[in-house]
C-alpha cells in the first residue's frame, strides 16, 4: 500500500471506547456545522471556538466529532475539509454522550459516544478516499436513515400545519438551487441564506432554506433537474408570510446527494421521464448545444445585466442566450483528474455514477446496449469590467474547440447562476469596443 496508514492501523469507529489508548479513525465526513464562537468562562473577555462534524466508516456506523480551541486553529481545520472528503483522526479523545441533550442539535448517531478534538493532542488530516479505501466512497451516496423512512413533498403540504415545527426526512429532486444572499444580524454577525426549490412526482416546487455556510455551500454542487437529495432531520415550518409549508437546514440535518437506494431510483426515473416530456419548467434546464443555433445569438450581456436578468428570473425563466465580451480569469485545470473529466451515457449524455460506471436514467435500454465516454467537464470564471461570472461549464465538444485538445483517457460549485459556454473564442478586437462603447463604460 502506497498510502501512510494501512487499513488495520484503523479502529473501527463502532469499537471504539473511552479506555483505547491513542486510536487513529478513518471516516468519510458526512455532515458538518459552521464555526461558531462562545464567551470562555475561563478567560473572561476572551471567546472559545466550535465547530461538529459527523464522520462515517460503513453503512450501519457514524460518529459526531467536536472540536474546540483557539479561533485561528479551529477556522483553519474548518476550512480544510468539506461534506464528502475522507479525514483521518489521530488521537481524539473518546467520551460518553449524553443522547438526550447532545441529539436536540447534533445529528442522531448509532454510537454511544462522541469524539473530541484538542489542538495539542488531536491531528486532523484529509486522505484521498480513492487513496485510501473506495469502500468509503460508497458511503456518501447512502442515506443515515431507513430509506423508506421519508415524507413526499404532497404529504407534507397536504399535512398542512400540522407539522410546523416537526423534524422529518425528504427525499426530493432538485428544480432549481438560488443564489446566496448575504447580511449583517442585529448582533453585527455576518449571516447569509439560501433557498433551493424542490420536486417530486407529488409537488411541482417547495422551498428548502439553508442558513449556514457548509449547507449552502453542498447546494451550490447541486445540478437542477439532475440531482436528487435524501435529507435526514430537516425541520418543517409553515411560512405565514407566504402561506406555504417549507423546510429548512438545522444543526441536526445529514444531506445525502444523490442517494442509491430504489425509492431514489424511481424518483430519478421521473426526472429523466419529465424532462423528455418537456412536463416541467425548465429555470436552468441544461440544453445539448447542438439544439442552438449560435447564429442566432446576438444580444451582447455584461456580466452584471446578467447576473441583474438572473436576479429578476426567480427560476422561473427560460434560459438567456447572449455574448460577452470578457476574458477568461480562471481555468482550472489543476484540479484532480475526477473534477475535470467526467464520464457520461452514450444514450442520454446525463453524467454516469462515479463508483459504478453506470447510468442510472436510461433504465430502460439495456446495459450492453448503452457505454460511457469521457467528456470535458471543466469550471472557468468568465470576467469583464462590470464583474466576475463564477465557475461557468466549459464542458464536452466546446471545451476540446477552446483548448484545441480532445478527451484522452468537474466539480458543480455553482452559484444560482447556471452559465453553459457555448462557443469561446477570440474576439475580433475592433467588433467588441464597438459593441462596448455604446454603453456605460467608465473607465475609457
Amino acid at each position: 500500500m502506497s498510502h501512510s496508514h494501512s487499513a488495520r492501523d484503523f479502529v473501527a469507529l463502532s469499537d471504539l471506547h473511552p479506555n483505547l489508548a491513542r486510536p487513529n479513525v478513518i471516516g468519510l465526513v458526512i455532515g458538518k456545522t459552521d464555526v461558531r464562537s462562545f464567551p470562555d468562562r475561563k478567560n473572561i473577555g476572551t471567546e472559545r471556538y466550535t465547530f461538529n462534524f459527523t464522520i462515517r466508516d460503513s453503512p450501519t456506523y457514524f460518529i459526531n466529532v467536536q472540536s474546540w480551541g483557539r479561533e485561528e486553529y479551529i477556522r483553519s481545520l474548518s476550512e480544510s475539509f468539506r461534506v464528502g472528503d475522507c479525514v483521518t483522526i489521530e488521537n481524539p479523545l473518546i467520551q460518553s454522550k449524553e443522547a438526550e441533550r447532545e441529539e436536540k442539535f447534533n445529528p442522531v448517531t448509532p454510537s454511544g459516544y462522541k469524539l473530541l478534538l484538542s489542538e495539542n493532542h488531536s491531528v486532523v488530516k484529509t486522505s484521498s478516499c480513492y487513496d485510501t479505501d473506495t469502500r468509503l466512497l460508497a458511503l456518501l451516496h447512502l442515506p443515515v436513515k431507513d430509506p423508506q423512512d421519508y415524507y413526499s413533498l404532497g404529504d407534507i403540504v397536504a399535512n398542512g400545519q400540522s407539522l410546523h415545527g416537526r423534524v422529518l426526512n425528504v427525499l426530493a429532486a432538485v428544480m432549481a438551487v438560488g443564489e446566496p444572499k448575504y447580511f449583517m444580524t442585529s448582533d453585527k454577525r455576518k449571516g447569509q441564506r439560501c433557498e433551493v426549490k424542490l420536486y417530486d412526482e407529488t409537488e411541482r416546487s417547495f422551498p428548502i432554506v439553508c442558513w449556514d455556510n457548509e449547507s449552502i455551500q453542498l447546494a451550490q454542487s447541486w445540478i437542477p433537474q439532475e440531482t436528487v437529495i435524501f435529507a435526514s432531520d430537516v425541520r418543517i415550518n409553515f411560512d405565514k408570510f407566504r402561506n406555504c409549508m417549507t423546510a429548512t437546514v438545522i444543526s441536526k440535518t445529514i444531506i445525502t446527494t444523490n442517494p442509491e437506494t430504489a425509492e431514489a431510483n424511481v424518483l430519478f426515473s421521473f426526472i429523466r421521464e419529465s424532462a423528455q416530456a418537456g412536463a416541467l419548467p425548465s429555470p436552468m434546464k441544461e440544453l445539448p448545444n447542438e439544439t442552438i443555433n449560435l447564429e442566432t445569438v446576438v444580444d451582447v450581456y455584461t456580466v452584471e445585466q446578467l447576473k441583474e436578468k438572473a436576479l429578476q428570473s426567480d427560476g422561473k425563466l427560460e434560459p438567456v442566450h447572449g455574448i460577452i465580451y470578457g476574458y477568461i480569469s480562471t481555468l482550472d485545470i489543476d484540479e484532480s483528474v475526477s473534477r475535470v473529466l467526467r464520464n457520461r451515457c452514450s444514450v442520454c449524455r446525463f453524467i454516469v455514477n462515479e463508483v459504478s460506471n453506470t447510468c442510472t436514467f436510461c433504465t430502460h435500454v439495456s446495459p450492453e446496449a448503452k457505454s460511457t465516454f469521457a467528456s470535458f467537464d471543466i469550471l472557468v470564471d468568465v470576467t469583464d469590467h462590470t464583474g466576475t461570472l463564477r465557475s461557468c461549464y466549459l464542458a464536452d465538444c466546446v471545451a476540446e474547440d477552446t483548448l484545441g485538445c480532445t478527451v484522452t483517457s468537474s466539480p458543480n460549485w455553482r452559484t444560482g447562476l447556471k452559465v453553459n459556454l457555448l462557443s469561446c473564442k477570440l474576439a475580433d478586437p475592433i467588433e467588441a469596443s464597438q459593441s462596448l462603447l455604446g454603453r456605460d463604460w467608465n473607465y475609457l
